[in-house]
């Protein structure tokens, strides 16, 4: 069995479903399990529904909801010309469900009512493609995660019962591959052990694909991107990038770990765990080669990779006291980053100071000058990049600091990390 996975931009309109349909094809005689996610830019566009659920907006709640019904039945017109098609009721109802969740009771758990609303991309994204496949006779059937996935009541960060779900995939998955030959299953949502809806994660359909190759024992996983494959710096801010023809599951936990972002950080250690290798190929291009992530580190440093996170800030704290840095400060310190829910993108600290860099849109200055001021002295900067450089020489290091003021560096033998401000 193969395990393939199309995220949003694979199958944002008609003529993406109908290209997902053609790769499939290729592979005729193979057992697919095929992780969708939701269409296009659906996940946001339900997030905004969610928000407008909870402050009570209901002309806004009823127009996004009805926009988002458009774009689908949009989609499904062009696929079906059929307009008794049974997928034109099926997602009519799901649609209907959804409007009338703003006349219900609302849940005072925010959490738990995102993931029931936002997790309906997936839920619509599969049916749709799922319906097309049968239609170009593909044999394949509806796969629903929130029967399968087990995850425990973190809703947003749903964390995986790893026995439960294997043992659900292994009764109630593989044995219907005896009846078709693909299953197409939504990415990004599992199920509580009542039975409710959950999500595990933004970006988190990489995940699933993780999780349903390493229940399924799966011979590999391909992720279908509109990229030829993992590229050694985002091409955004780095011209005439290089395509990782094979990297190790070491290095490309490492690269997601500093911030790139073809992998979902989740995905790779159940692959690893079970040596099972992971494709990242291009949906424009599906014979091309792409990138292969498996055991072997041998090619790992053919490549110097970049990484580049902008908008940073740089936050340091010093005791009032003047007492040094030692575990009881940064047990303290660790403690009320956590209330203002930081996440630390690098750290350094010396005699008197702790220093960290997070990216600027993620966390309130305010809040956390609140959160020290009666213990540490606060000063931060703002504007900054973070560059990480893995496998450099001094040429590359060079390359990227031109032009740039070098406010902090870390370097191992491996990677350098640096903090630059345009001068």
């Amino acid at each position: 069995m193969k395990v393939f996975k199309f995220g949003g931009a694979s199958v944002k309109d008609a003529a993406a479903v109908r290209n997902v349909a053609d790769i499939i094809s290729l592979f005729k005689g193979d057992k697919i399990g095929v992780v969708v996610s939701a269409m296009g830019k659906t996940t946001n566009a339900l997030e905004l529904i969610v928000d407008a659920l909870y402050h009570r907006e209901k002309s806004t709640f009823d127009s996004l909801v009805e926009e988002r019904k458009s774009f689908h039945i949009d989609i499904i017109s062009s696929l079906f010309k059929d307009v008794n098609h049974p997928i034109y009721a099926e997602i009519t109802t799901e649609f209907e469900l959804l409007s009338k969740m703003y006349d219900a009771r609302i849940p005072d758990n925010y959490n738990f009512e995102y993931d029931q609303i936002v997790s309906l991309g997936e839920v619509i994204s599969t049916k749709i493609v799922n319906a097309f496949l049968n239609e170009c006779n593909i044999s394949s059937r509806y796969a629903d995660a929130r029967l399968l996935i087990r995850t425990n009541n973190k809703y947003r960060e749903g964390e995986v019962d790893w026995n439960k779900t294997e043992e659900l995939f292994k009764l109630n998955f593989i044995p219907v591959f005896s009846e078709c030959d693909v299953q197409v299953i939504q990415g990004f949502i599992g199920h509580t052990s009542e039975g409710l809806t959950s999500t595990l994660g933004r970006e988190g359909s990489d995940y699933t694909a993780g999780i349903m190759a390493f229940c399924c024992d799966a011979e590999s996983v391909t992720i279908w991107k509109d990229v030829p494959g993992m590229l050694n710096a985002d091409p955004k801010w780095f011209d005439n990038t290089i395509k990782l023809n094979r990297i190790s599951f070491h290095e490309a936990i490492e690269l997601s770990y500093y911030g790139a972002s073809v992998i979902h950080p989740k995905t790779l250690k159940p692959l690893q765990n079970k040596n099972i290798p992971l494709y990242v190929k291009s949906f424009i291009e599906p014979h091309a080669s792409g990138t292969v992530i498996q055991s072997s580190t041998s090619e790992d440093h053919l490549v110097p990779s970049f990484i580049f996170k902008m908008n940073q800030v740089l936050f340091s704290f010093t005791p009032k006291d003047f007492s040094f840095i030692v575990e009881q400060n940064l047990s303290d310190i660790f403690s009320r980053l956590a209330k203002a829910d930081a996440k630390i993108n690098l750290m350094q600290n010396s005699a008197l100071n702790f220093s960290i860099l997070v990216d600027e849109e993620k966390v309130s200055i305010e809040e956390i000058q609140r959160l020290f001021e009666d213990t540490y002295n606060v000063r931060f900067n703002q504007g900054l990049e973070l560059v990480t450089v893995r496998h450099y020489d001094q040429e590359t290091l060079d390359r990227v600091t031109t032009d740039k003021e070098i406010i902090l560096q870390q370097k191992t033998r491996e990677t350098a990390r640096l903090i630059v401000k345009q001068r």
